[in-house]
């Protein structure tokens, strides 16, 4: 409170000081010095108190017989009043003004007279200060024990030692040995409590003895005592004031409950107590101790080894479904999405906890929530990230409340609510969670350092040891003259101080963790008293007691609750939703991401635009002399596998707590997982386009624009699956990042375009087909279709691909087989007429056999001796037959060689006549067709045209032209088409369809978790 006010105040004392009487009464100076003790230190209160008897003197000097000046003066005092409250009706918070206005009955009531004139001056200010006639009269009946004139008895207590309640109308509490009566009145409108007592006991409110003409506040944490009595708590009283029938209420029951974690100790010792609704149990220990392990089992995250947990008679874990929505859940770490608003962080949420609920109530119901926790101006501000802040720390911590407090749980549990928070922030948060508790909720909550006035919010304490030992659980006030006690303090009843009611919240867990002392005075690491030795106490003095205080449940009914979560599509809707919003509030992340994929499709065009020139302009660019071709075809594969998954390595990571928290409510991590997929493969498909559309204008590909986006978009597709995979197994970004080029380098390495299968190491190389090791490369069949698509599919060769296929299958028959099935015939037959017959004269003519197969498959000749190529069988008629056989086949090879030369022409000539010249073929050639592409897929460069592999001749040169022999879909690399049984499909779509299947498989592996199941099993090993 300001100077300014507590002078306005002093001024508002004087003028309603007693006006007839000479001088101001010392009980009446009594009543404003309290006030001033209650509101400053010594000090302070002695300036002030001399403050009000200067201005005593100045309101009151017109003395007593003159009564028109008295007149003059009552009527300028009147004005005084209300100059004096309208100044400072906006500085106090409304539960001061109660204060102030109750201390100014007193002071009217300071001689048990009360003029008309100052009952006036008193409601003149209750008026200006906003407070309802009704509570004024409330305390006005109080203050002057006019018990019976109380127009609302309901809120009103009288606490005696009858054991029956005598006036049925008012709220009862029977309390043993008190003389007289305590008499304790609820402020509804700012919930706060007045007491006053009648009787002669010497009772003490938090070590402050009790006047019994006076009003005091009952405030959190307070507590009665007295030596003939036992202590009266403030959760007793509130509790009488919140519904009283035990059937509404929420019983938390915790029944020998035993935890810990694997191959471990830790956890949580076997312990039992209750809690009820309308109260707030804090959890108290040090760094360690099993506190987030404990709301985590109390929540049903943990599983139990051992004891129950019921709410009104519902296991907490074999009754899931009848406690849906009952435990609201707000752990330490902020599960905030910092790209949205306030408003839109809670707004999300509450569409996913509320699906029979039509947009306008979730609109008041989040407007409602934000108005309540005081963030209703910052609603439409981002979130931000803890280092990049747009809202205070006090405020994430109150929206990440408001997160769980919107389904209105009826047990709330909060880890940490003041961590890293100003005193200011941890006072509002804290005085949040105490208003729930007084709503009728069950509010549990972990701190480590309370103040004092925090630590007197709560009902109850349950404070912890390290090893996860229960070793206090009762009353706050009470816990620290236990460990007093237990210590051997000379003080242990003084639980605060006796002046300002402060209580020491951190000597409990000093006195808990004291060290001996050796005998040279140093402090050792040895505990005075064990936790093992705590927890034996507890067990003997603390949880019996605890155990007698329980109620019965009346019914198992529990409170009305409207959380119903969405169908998965719906789910699957809002994840969605919520998601682009979060992406689009992200201005930087959208320019990155949207502009990469064109910048770099200039980078690598420009710098891969060979420009060869032509013999009359050395500076024109030719398509079909471009050497880099296949580096950009390969660049633009790898750029597709790095924009997916540097995409999506974070997706998950990033809501790894927020999916916890989903978790806990039962919403679809199947819905989740695919609004994620959804928004990557959008991203995915524009990166993709544009750079495509960029990168082959530079480079002049024609019409091939959608097969490429195909192709890039299919292998961005799939490692967008991928990224989510590595997102979703591992526990850090760092971690992640480190992971991807172990993913990555195997892709480039393995795809065929830097180092070809065949040159691979001898273990793994082969001519008739990708090794697996290559076919297990998603980059290896994206290279190939884009290849492929490229050579056959350009507007030149698709006129004339079939026939150059066939011309070159033809060809291989004619130069190079039969040629070379000659020479292995004429060698076998020499080794046979020699006697000279080896172990590879044998494999030649199982070569030769498997070969002889082979061709009677494909030509329209038959060898019908086939059964002759053995060392035995083969000899000179076998070999004169084999000649002629030869010589028919190649007669019909040179035959079919013409006809296909003739197409070949008549090709020719169509283009001619569409064209309009030999010319404008040419350029379309030039424009369409690259050499270097022509070079590599026809493998010009290698000097063999067969090799021996597995006893057969496998064709190594123009792999584009041969037919694959595998009928499963595996093939050698560049096959224009794949088998799978009789059935031939194009390499490019096949190719597609086979990253398609490939993508399926670990988007269950995602779903499934697969993954992170194997790792979880390794850890373990």
């Amino acid at each position: 409170m300001n100077e300014s006010i507590l002078k306005a105040l002093m001024k508002l004392f004087a003028i309603i000081a007693n006006a007839d009487a000479e001088k101001v009464s010392d009980k009446a100076r009594t009543v404003v010095k309290s006030y001033l003790d209650m509101m400053l230190n010594q000090e302070y209160s002695e300036i002030y108190i001399n403050l009000f008897d200067e201005f005593v003197k100045q309101h009151h000097h017109v003395r007593k017989n003159d009564n028109r000046k008295v007149r003059k003066q009552t009527s300028l005092n009147s004005v005084k009043v209300l100059k004096i409250c309208s100044e400072i009706n906006e500085q106090l918070q409304q539960k001061e003004k109660i204060v102030v206005v109750i201390r100014l009955i007193e002071f009217i009531n300071q001689d048990s007279v009360i003029t008309e004139k100052e009952l006036d001056f008193v409601k003149t200010v209750s008026d200006i200060f906003n407070i309802s006639e009704i509570e004024f009269s409330q305390l006005f009946n109080l203050a002057t024990n006019k018990i019976n004139d109380f127009k609302n008895k309901s809120d009103l207590i009288i606490i005696n030692s009858e054991k029956e309640n005598i006036n049925s109308e008012l709220k009862h509490k029977y309390v043993k040995k008190l003389d007289g009566e305590l008499y304790i009145l609820r402020i509804e409108s700012t919930n706060t409590y007045v007491l006053k007592y009648t009787g002669s006991d010497s009772l003490f409110l938090n070590s402050q003895n009790i006047n019994p003409s006076r009003l005091y506040i009952f405030d959190n944490g307070a507590v009665i005592k007295s030596q003939r009595i036992n202590n009266i708590y403030y959760s007793d009283i509130v509790s009488r004031f919140l519904n009283e029938d035990v059937s509404s209420k929420v019983i938390l029951k915790v029944d020998n409950i035993e935890f810990y974690y694997s191959n471990s100790n830790n956890g949580i010792q076997k312990f039992s107590f209750t809690e009820y609704s309308g109260r707030m149990l804090g959890i108290m220990g040090g760094s360690g101790v099993g506190k987030s392990t404990l709301l985590n089992v109390l929540n049903g995250t943990f599983p139990l080894h051992g004891g129950s947990i019921t709410i009104n008679g519902y296991d907490l874990h074999k009754d899931k479904e009848h406690l849906k929505g009952v435990i609201g859940f707000v752990p330490q770490d902020d599960l905030l999405i910092e790209e949205l608003t306030v408003y839109q962080n809670l707004y999300y949420n509450a569409k996913l906890c509320f699906s029979n609920y039509t947009k306008d109530e979730i609109t008041t119901a989040v407007d409602k929530v934000l108005r309540d926790l005081d963030l209703f101006a910052v609603k439409d501000l981002t979130v931000g990230s803890p280092t990049n802040k747009f809202i205070s720390g006090g405020q994430r911590k109150r929206l990440n409340i408001a997160l769980e407090l919107i389904r209105e749980p009826a047990i709330l549990i909060v880890d940490e609510p003041t961590s890293g928070l100003s005193s200011m922030d941890s006072d509002m948060v804290m005085n949040l969670l105490k208003d729930q508790a007084l709503k009728n909720k069950l509010v549990l909550v972990n701190i480590h350092q309370p103040s004092s006035d925090i630590y007197k919010l709560f009902d109850s304490l349950l404070m912890m040891d390290r090893g996860g030992y229960p070793v206090y659980k009762g009353n706050p006030v009470d816990a620290l003259s236990y460990f007093k006690n237990a210590a051997n303090y000379v003080n242990p009843e003084e639980s605060g101080c006796s002046c300002c009611g402060n209580v020491d919240a951190q000597q409990p867990l000093e006195i808990l963790e004291a060290k001996v002392v050796d005998e040279y005075g140093k402090v050792t690491k040895v505990r005075k008293i064990s936790p093992g030795e705590w927890y034996k106490k507890f067990k003997k003095e603390i949880e019996p007691e605890t155990q007698k205080e329980e109620q019965e449940i009346k019914d198992t009914k529990l409170p009305e609750n409207h959380f119903k979560t969405p169908s998965r599509f719906k789910q699957f809707l809002i994840f969605t939703i919520r998601n682009i919003k979060s992406k689009l509030t992200n201005k930087q992340y959208l320019l990155i991401t949207f502009l990469e994929a064109p910048l770099l499709a200039v980078i690598l065009g420009y710098f891969t635009k060979y420009i060869s020139g032509t013999d009359t302009n050395p500076d024109v660019y030719v398509f079909s002399e471009n050497v880099n071709l296949i580096a950009y075809l390969f660049m633009a594969v790898t750029v597709a596998l790095f924009f997916g998954m540097t995409l999506s390595a974070e997706e998950i990571i990033k809501d790894k707590k927020i999916l916890n928290r989903e978790k806990f409510l039962n919403l679809s991590k199947f819905s989740y997982l695919n609004s994620k997929i959804i928004v990557l493969f959008f991203i995915s498909a524009v990166q993709t386009l544009s750079f495509i559309i960029v990168g082959n204008f530079i480079l002049e590909i024609h019409g091939l624009t959608f097969t490429y986006w195909a192709i890039l978009f299919t292998t961005a597709a799939f490692a967008n699956i991928l990224g989510l995979n590595i997102s979703a197994v591992f526990d850090s970004v760092v971690t992640i990042y480190i992971v991807i080029p172990f993913i990555l380098v195997p892709q480039l390495l393995f795809s065929g375009a830097i180092v070809e299968f065949s040159k691979l190491h001898k273990d793994f190389t082969s001519y008739k087909e990708v090794p697996v090791l290559g076919d297990l490369m998603t980059s290896r069949w994206a290279y190939e279709a884009l290849a492929v698509a490229q050579f056959k599919d350009n507007n030149f060769e698709k006129y004339y691909f079939k026939t150059d296929m066939l011309k070159s299958q033809n060809n291989f028959i004619l130069s190079y087989l039969i040629p070379e099935l000659k020479n292995y015939a004429n060698g076998c037959l020499s080794d046979i007429n020699n006697n000279n017959i080896t172990e590879k004269t044998k494999e030649n003519l199982l070569i030769l056999k498997n070969e002889l197969q082979k061709l009677n498959k494909i030509g329209n000749i038959q060898f019908d001796e086939i059964n002759n190529m053995t060392v035995a069988n083969f000899n000179s008629k076998t070999y004169k037959a084999l000649q002629t056989y030869f010589d028919s086949y190649t007669k019909f090879l040179n035959n079919n060689q013409y006809k296909l030369n003739l197409k070949n022409d008549s090709v020719s000539r169509f283009l001619i006549d569409k064209l309009g010249n030999r010319e404008a073929v040419f350029e379309l050639k030039q424009k369409n067709y690259n050499k270097k592409l022509e070079e590599v897929l026809r493998n010009k460069a290698e000097f063999d045209a067969l090799k021996e592999e597995d006893h057969q001749l496998v064709q190594v040169i123009e792999p584009i032209f041969k037919l694959p022999e595998s009928r499963n879909g595996r093939a050698h690399f560049y096959a224009p088409v794949k088998k799978i049984g009789n059935m031939s499909f194009d390499t490019v779509w096949f190719n597609i369809i086979f990253i398609w299947f490939t993508s399926l498989i670990i988007y269950l592996t995602l779903i499934f978790d697969v993954f992170r199941k194997l790792l979880n099993i390794f850890n373990k090993e």
